[in-house]
């Protein structure tokens, strides 16, 4: 049997790197921006907000969902995203109790 790669890392730290992996394309942090400034949860206007195509911007919105940034709720025949704020704050706290640590050292 192989073992994980990550078998005996901090739950905390594949969280974030996770979270981390999801932020690593601009789309998905302008689709975040986006988000947070509607403050409200919205359906198929943020493909028209971003210089790509529906399916790319399906699958932008896929990856921000599988790890909780976004929720999504069916709505006829479409789904309206939101910003999951619990998910977020867990997100800046795991950020800055990382750099927070990384700064003491310098």
């Amino acid at each position: 049997m192989v073992q994980s790669k990550i078998e005996g890392i901090n739950d905390a730290f594949v969280q974030l790197a996770d979270m981390a992996k999801a932020l690593s394309h601009p789309a998905r942090i302008q689709i975040l921006e986006i988000l947070t400034q509607k403050n409200t949860c919205i359906c198929g206007e943020i493909v028209e907000m971003l210089p790509l195509s529906q399916s790319t911007v399906s699958q932008h919105l896929k990856e921000l969902k599988r790890v909780g940034f976004i929720q999504g709720e069916i709505e006829g025949p479409k789904t309206c995203y939101c910003v999951d704020k619990k998910t977020i704050e867990r997100a800046r706290q795991l950020f800055t109790t990382l750099f927070s640590d990384v700064c003491k050292c310098c």
